[in-house]
């Protein structure tokens, strides 16, 4: 008897720290989105952070934006 009432105790112990455990765990955070832009001369879309403006366009590279304002 004193057996089972031991490990019914450990049993709740284990319970409670897994419970205080997930309760400090921090949320997940979501990413804040950002707007996605067309490259001009590609077509291939990207973050607006990432691309190259020029003229009132973005571009994804160097390259891009050179070959199409020529």
């Amino acid at each position: 008897m004193s057996r089972l009432i031991f490990l019914f105790a450990i049993a709740a112990l284990v319970y409670l720290l897994f419970k205080a455990y997930r309760k400090k765990a921090p949320p997940n955070k979501q990413a804040i989105a950002e707007d996605m832009v067309r490259c001009a001369h590609c077509g291939v879309h990207l973050p607006a952070g990432e691309s190259i403006q020029a003229e009132g366009q973005q571009f994804c590279c160097d390259e891009h934006r050179d070959a199409h304002l020529k």
